[in-house]
């Protein structure tokens, strides 16, 4: 916020000449009188060249403000609107973070500027007032007298601003929570115990939040003079150090045990924290995403674990491959929830045997490794042969065969394959899966099955309620096999 229309037009040039960021001015026109500009002020040539410039260009005022103010608002530029005193009310742009006041303002104006950058957002804290001119002094009294504020209670207006210098005090603090995260792991360079200590959800979840605020804070300090000034500078490059190892910790275990990578959020901001105050090109992707049906992408993480020259142990391959597995089991259970259901089982084993330290990492490797090969080939040690290479029909047996008992396995596998020619008509109708009438009648169709087949012809003593079991486990299963 400018003191007045010729200096905003100074700050564009600056901005333009430092070339950092993308700005635009917004401004009335040069005879008109904005906030506390004198009246007997005469717009500059600059002002006036910059006005026709602009009409030229939008139009008329109205158009000039609209485009200029959505850009803002809904694109990536301009990063910096330039006022004197334009949008002080009947702009909302939750987004906005940062306010620099460089001009006059009292009362319910100052409060009105404020206010510019205090709307929640998913992607900010809260909003910053970077005050040039020593304003802030004044805001107490502007909240206890402004009218809108009767009736408020004073502690609900606590805190409704905070110094920096509040938010750079807690970075020791911040910085030891993360750390004593780690404090049961002996040896503060073995990367291993490190990620290992993080295979527990809750433990990781916490390591997330830790780091984030720490990062927050970090780029706090880092953002003002005086901290960058006073600290020491082994202080400084310490903190930047863990950032950056933390950073990599992050990704690492983030792979390992088969997180979905979301760069929506905090993660751009570590990045551009990086870029800009410590070295972008520290913080590397070790590896990519482990896809348990690439070959290529499965071998490499059984070699190398990563595209760089970075060696990972037999436990962080095998975990890597473990927890990709288990996510794929996971996503795919109820297409055929015994098969999958099995496997998870041995992999949650093998998991289970490896944390226990009941069997090494090369056994833990070569286990996930074999179990990962049969659920990507889909190879199924029970199979009946009339069901061989007949993956729906497997996945009905799946179903049937625990209600119908053992030494009923025949039995069972011709149930399958005859809801799979039952089903197979219905199910590739358009919309089938949204129409009660049309599934009501397959239904029917298996129902009328189990009775007259399965009941009085095989002799399978079904209880009314198992029928009704098989019959919605089944249909699940066809539902989500025929992905819909």
């Amino acid at each position: 916020m400018a003191p007045s229309k010729a200096v905003a037009l100074k700050y564009k040039a600056f901005l333009d000449e430092l070339d950092t960021v993308s700005s635009e001015v917004i401004i009335s026109g040069p005879d008109m009188r904005e906030g506390y500009e004198e009246t007997d002020d005469e717009p500059t040539d600059e002002v006036i060249r910059f006005w026709n410039k602009m009409m030229s260009r939008y139009g008329n005022e109205e158009e000039y403000n609209k485009q200029i103010v959505n850009q803002f608002k809904f694109g990536d530029e301009p990063e910096i609107l330039i006022v004197v005193s334009k949008l002080l009310t009947g702009f909302d742009a939750p987004r906005n973070t940062v306010i620099y006041l460089c001009k006059e303002l009292r009362k319910h104006t100052l409060l009105q500027a404020i206010a510019r950058v205090n709307r929640i957002h998913d992607d900010k804290e809260f909003g910053y007032v970077v005050d040039y001119v020593g304003l802030l002094g004044e805001l107490d009294e502007a909240l206890t007298m402004y009218d809108a504020f009767e009736g408020f209670d004073e502690q609900d207006l606590a805190d409704t601003m905070t110094s920096i210098q509040s938010q750079i005090d807690q970075l020791p603090q911040r910085y030891s929570d993360l750390w004593d995260l780690f404090k049961e792991v002996k040896n503060s360079y073995d990367e291993e115990a490190y990620e290992q200590l993080l295979a527990n959800d809750e433990v990781r979840e916490d390591f997330y939040a830790r780091l984030s605020e720490y990062s927050k804070t970090l780029a706090i300090a880092l953002s003002s003079e005086k901290f960058v000034v006073e600290i020491e500078d082994h202080k400084l490059e310490q903190y930047k150090a863990d950032l950056i190892r933390f950073h990599k910790l992050r990704v690492s275990v983030k792979m390992r045990y088969a997180e979905s990578i979301d760069y929506r959020d905090y993660e751009p901001k570590i990045k551009k924290l990086l870029d800009t105050h410590i070295q972008a090109n520290e913080a590397i992707q070790l590896n990519e995403p482990v896809n348990i049906f690439d070959e290529s992408s499965f071998g490499m993480v059984k070699e190398e674990q990563g595209v760089y020259t970075v060696k990972k142990t037999d436990g962080a391959k095998a975990d890597a491959i473990a927890h990709a597995t288990k996510k794929v089991i996971t996503e795919k259970m109820e297409e055929d929830p015994a098969f999958y259901s099995k496997f998870s089982k041995l992999i949650q084993d093998a998991i289970d045997e490896f944390r226990a330290k009941l069997i090494s990492g090369q056994e833990y490797l070569s286990k996930v490794s074999g179990i990962r090969e049969k659920v990507v080939t889909r190879k199924h040690d029970d199979a009946p042969e009339e069901l061989a290479g007949n993956e729906d029909a497997m996945a009905y047996f799946g179903v049937i065969k625990p209600l119908f008992g053992e030494g009923n396995e025949k039995t069972a596998s011709e149930t399958a394959l005859a809801i799979q020619r039952i089903l197979e008509p219905h199910v590739v109708l358009v919309h089938f899966w949204d129409n009660d009438d049309a599934q009501k009648l397959a239904i029917n169709e298996i129902d009328d099955y189990l009775f007259d087949e399965v009941r009085d012809t095989k002799d399978i003593d079904l209880t009314l309620d198992q029928m009704d079991e098989l019959i919605e486990h089944t249909m699940r299963v066809a539902r989500h096999r025929t992905g819909k």
